[in-house]
């Protein structure tokens, strides 16, 4: 069952709430995340100076250091950047994403029939199954030391929310959907704000102006090495409305999640009845010149007023709307923000010397991720 790819209804919202609940209780929209973003900003901006002045491919390192953030809160741990079966997870994890999107998955979902025969959906089937192996395996020592008066992570509270619903036949808490739930939390938590930020470096390679005016707008506000916090964004007007313009461009799930109408409905002239799949064409709103200053450039001032103050556009909803938004919006902004703006804080990012520059289109799966890239990086100020 899970809770993402779930139909609207009341075992859901049950779901949904406790999920919100206990994502709250262990720091999710409070400071204690957000010290656990700043920590692993330290480690990912180490990890990038290794590769000082050398281009290099940084999918890895992006990936690591934002599914280490949902991992502290699901599995209550984190990852070294030099954990060869976490590498291996998170590969897995980004082929599935790529290949989900493409052809074959799309021949998949509209023939279940062909799981049958061999293909490239075998190769998702066959990472997916690795994926629940992980959390399953996980779930096996978290029962061996649950304590249920000093809950760890979410998976001790689930377990501790099963023992509740042990007799009835009914409940959806059961261990096959802690399983699913927490396979989903890891996907949605990992991919989409790493693959966002990967479009950052991408946008301030191409755009080195907007690059240098965040790293003086940071080092005037913060210094070189003051820890970010999400309180800086008000000093930080041209910053903050970069991290937007990198959603806004990026947009990485152009056609938002897919809902599905619970009634007959009537929508400009036209009539829609229940139990059809809808879905929004955020492409069309991020790009309207009625909303937009610059809606086909990268420019931050999209987000900014005549002042040069950060303003927030009603018409960005890189997020979704209504009882299906994303339940880690909170989350991913921190940790894009924390993210983004400690690494130009620190480090200075350019195409390699002569490196062509990859396909801008991106290319799309489950969700628009950027063609493979190398990048440079500098440090800003010698350690």
């Amino acid at each position: 069952m899970g809770i993402v790819m779930v139909t609207y209804s009341t075992a859901w919202k049950e779901q949904r709430r406790f999920v919100l609940h206990t994502l709250r209780n262990f720091g999710l929209g409070r400071k204690t995340v957000e010290e656990r973003v700043v920590e692993e900003a330290e480690h990912l901006i180490r990890e990038l100076q290794q590769h000082e002045g050398k281009p290099f491919y940084p999918i890895h390192p992006i990936m690591n250091a934002v599914a280490n953030i949902i991992c502290s809160i699901v599995f209550g741990d984190r990852f070294e950047y030099n954990n060869k079966r976490f590498a291996k997870l998170l590969s897995l994890l980004n082929e599935n994403i790529r290949l989900a999107g493409a052809p074959a998955g799309q021949i998949y979902n509209l023939l279940p029939i062909i799981k049958y025969f061999p293909g490239p959906h075998q190769t998702i089937l066959s990472n997916a199954t690795a994926l629940l192996a992980f959390i399953r395996e996980a779930v096996l020592e978290h029962k061996k030391t649950l304590d249920p008066d000093n809950l760890r992570d979410f998976i001790d509270a689930y377990l501790v929310e099963m023992s509740k619903h042990e007799l009835a036949d009914d409940s959806m808490f059961h261990e096959e959907n802690l399983v699913m739930t927490t396979s989903d939390l890891f996907l949605a938590g990992s991919d989409t704000t790493a693959t966002t930020l990967r479009w950052g470096l991408i946008f301030m390679m191409d755009n080195p102006d907007v690059q240098e005016r965040c790293h003086e707008e940071i080092v005037r506000e913060l210094g070189h090495h003051h820890p970010v916090s999400m309180d800086a964004r008000r000093r930080l007007p041209y910053t903050h409305a970069t991290v937007h313009e990198i959603l806004r461009q990026a947009n990485i799930v152009p056609l938002g999640g897919v809902h599905e109408t619970t009634e007959d409905t009537q929508l400009q002239g036209y009539h829609i009845t229940k139990g059809t799949m809808v879905t929004a064409n955020l492409n069309a709103v991020f790009t309207d010149q009625n909303y937009w200053k610059h809606p086909d450039t990268f420019n931050p001032e999209n987000f900014l007023d005549a002042e040069g103050q950060f303003c927030k556009q009603d018409c960005f909803v890189p997020f979704s709307l209504g009882p299906r938004t994303c339940l880690g919006e909170s989350l991913a902004r921190t940790e894009l923000f924390i993210f983004f703006t400690s690494l130009i804080q620190r480090l200075r990012f350019s195409w390699p010397p002569g490196a062509p520059r990859p396909n801008p289109d991106g290319t799309m799966g489950m969700i628009r991720s950027p063609h493979p890239f190398n990048t440079v990086c500098h440090s800003r100020v010698p350690n």
